[in-house]
C-alpha cells in the first residue's frame, strides 16, 4: 500500500508540473503570435468581412464585425449572398435593412434640428440606428426626436444614456495652452515639416502649446484646426524637425507601443487608448460613421467605442496590433463608472491634411496613403525645443499589448496546477502524519 501511494503521489506531481509547463508554453505562444502591423508584414483582422462586403455591395449587406468568438459576421440580406459569405468562411446573419436604407436613415436624422447632447451611429448587429440622448437632453427635444424617428421607421432605436456628450479638454503626454490641456495624439509629417496629430476641439489654429505649466517648454504653435464637422488639428513642433526613431505612444510604467501603420477600425475590435490624464486604457468598437452633437458643435464620421476617457485625454491616441486608429474627440462617463468614448478616425484625418505618420508607417485595412500637402504653411524653424513623443519617452518600446483574453487559458492552467500541486502535497503529508501516529500506537500498545 505504501509503495503504491508514493507511486500515485510521485504520478500526481509529474502530472501538476506538466500542467504548470503547458501552461507556461500557452502563455508563451500567445505572445509570440500576436500578429505584427503591416509595417512587419501583418493583415488586417476582417480583412474577408471587408472584402464580402465590397464585392456584395450595399444594397445585399450591412455591415461587417468581429463576433464574440472570433469569427467574422457579415450581415446581408438574401440567402444567396448568406451562402456566398459561408463559403467565404465568414459567419452570414440575414437582416431586414440594408446599408443604403441604414444611411438613408442617418443622413435624414442630420436632416432633423441639431439637438445637443445627442448622438447616433449604425449598430451592425441590431441592424439599426442606434440613437442617444444624454441628460442635458429635455422632454420637448426627447419627443421632437422621437416624432423624427419614428418618421424615418424601425430602423431607427431610441435610448436615453446617463451623464453627457462632452469633448475631453483640460499620447498622450499633455500638452497646454492658458487653462486648456490636450494629449498629443501621433506624430505626422508632410515632408517639410513634422507635427503633433491632435483634437480640433482642443484650440483654434494659432494657439501655442507647451510641455509644462509655467510656459518654459514650448512643444510649437496650431498651424490646421478643424471644428466642429471633423475634430483634427495640427501642432508644428517648434523647430520643424523630423523626430528621430519610430512613432511610439506611452503606455505608462517606462513602456511605449511602436506605431507601424495606420488604419480604419471595425466592429468588435480590441482598441486601446491613452491619454494624459487617465493613462492607459482599453475596450471594444461598437460602431463607425458616428454623430455626435455635443454643446459646441456637431462632429461626423466618429468611431464608437465602450473605452472610457476623461477630460484631458482629448487628442490622446487610439490604436491596436502598432496600428494608428483615431484621436480621442469626446464622450460621456468616466473612468470609474465607465461610458462611451468617440474618436476622429487616424486615416480620414491625415488624408484631409496631406501628412502621413512619421517613421515610415504605411496605410493599412484598404486606408489610401495621404499625399502630401503642399498648402500647409512653410515650417517654423525659430526655436529649437526637442520633438515629443505622443505618450512616448524614453523606456522599452513593444509591438503590442496583449488582452486579457489572449493569455487566459494558459494563466488558468498554471493556477490549476499550481493549486493541484499544492492540495496533494497537502493530502499525502497529512496520510503520512495518520500512517506514522498508527504505527507508533500500535507499537506501543
Amino acid at each position: 500500500m505504501t509503495h503504491a501511494r508514493r507511486r500515485l503521489q510521485r504520478i500526481a506531481r509529474l502530472a501538476a508540473v506538466g500542467g504548470l509547463l503547458c501552461g507556461g508554453l500557452m502563455v508563451t505562444d500567445a505572445v509570440a503570435g500576436e500578429a505584427p502591423g503591416p509595417g512587419a508584414g501583418g493583415t488586417p483582422a476582417n480583412d474577408v468581412g471587408t472584402r464580402l462586403v465590397s464585392e456584395l455591395g450595399t444594397s445585399r449587406t450591412a455591415g461587417t464585425w468581429m463576433g464574440d468568438d472570433g469569427r467574422e459576421v457579415v450581415a446581408v440580406t438574401d440567402e444567396e449572398a448568406a451562402e456566398e459569405v459561408e463559403r467565404a468562411g465568414a459567419r452570414a446573419k440575414v437582416v431586414r435593412y440594408n446599408m443604403s436604407q441604414l444611411r438613408s436613415a442617418t443622413d435624414a436624422l442630420g436632416q432633423a434640428p441639431r439637438v445637443p447632447g445627442t448622438a447616433w451611429s449604425l449598430d451592425y448587429a441590431t441592424n439599426t440606428v442606434s440613437v442617444q440622448a444624454d441628460s442635458t437632453v429635455s422632454a420637448a427635444d426627447w419627443d421632437r426626436l422621437s416624432a423624427a424617428a419614428e418618421k424615418i421607421g424601425a430602423s431607427v432605436r431610441m435610448e436615453r444614456t446617463a451623464g453627457s456628450f462632452t469633448t475631453r479638454i483640460n499620447g498622450a503626454e499633455p500638452i497646454l495652452a492658458g487653462e486648456g490641456r490636450c494629449s498629443a495624439g501621433f506624430n505626422v509629417t508632410d515632408g517639410r515639416a513634422n507635427f503633433v496629430l491632435t483634437a480640433g476641439h482642443c484650440g483654434p489654429a494659432g494657439t501655442t502649446w507647451f510641455q509644462d505649466n509655467s510656459g518654459s517648454k514650448p512643444v510649437g504653435n496650431m498651424t490646421v484646426s478643424r471644428f466642429p464637422g471633423n475634430d483634427f488639428a495640427l501642432v508644428q513642433y517648434q523647430n520643424g524637425e523630423i523626430p528621430g526613431g519610430p512613432n511610439v505612444v506611452n503606455i505608462g510604467g517606462g513602456q511605449a507601443v511602436q506605431i507601424n501603420g495606420a488604419a480604419e477600425p471595425f466592429v468588435g475590435q480590441q482598441v486601446f487608448r491613452s491619454g494624459s490624464t487617465t493613462g492607459l486604457r482599453t475596450g471594444q468598437v461598437t460602431g463607425l460613421n458616428a454623430t455626435v452633437n455635443y454643446p459646441e458643435g456637431t462632429v461626423v464620421g466618429l468611431i464608437k467605442t465602450t473605452v472610457c476617457a476623461e477630460p484631458g485625454d482629448s487628442g490622446g491616441p487610439l490604436f491596436a496590433e502598432g496600428l494608428a486608429l483615431g484621436v480621442t474627440s469626446g464622450g460621456n462617463g468616466d473612468c470609474t463608472r465607465g461610458g462611451v468614448t468617440y474618436f476622429q478616425p487616424a486615416t480620414k484625418a491625415m488624408a484631409a491634411l496631406g501628412v502621413r505618420l512619421t517613421g515610415g508607417g504605411a496605410a493599412a485595412n484598404g486606408a489610401a496613403q495621404a499625399p502630401l500637402n503642399p498648402d500647409l504653411p512653410p515650417p517654423n524653424t525659430a526655436g529649437g525645443n526637442a520633438p515629443l513623443n505622443p505618450g512616448g519617452g524614453e523606456g522599452r518600446t513593444v509591438t503590442t499589448i496583449l488582452g486579457p483574453d489572449a493569455v487566459a487559458p494558459g494563466l488558468i492552467v498554471i493556477t490549476v496546477s499550481l493549486l493541484g500541486l499544492i492540495a496533494t502535497r497537502s493530502i499525502w503529508s497529512a496520510q503520512d502524519r495518520r500512517d506514522f501516529r498508527s504505527h507508533y500506537t500500535q507499537s506501543w500498545g
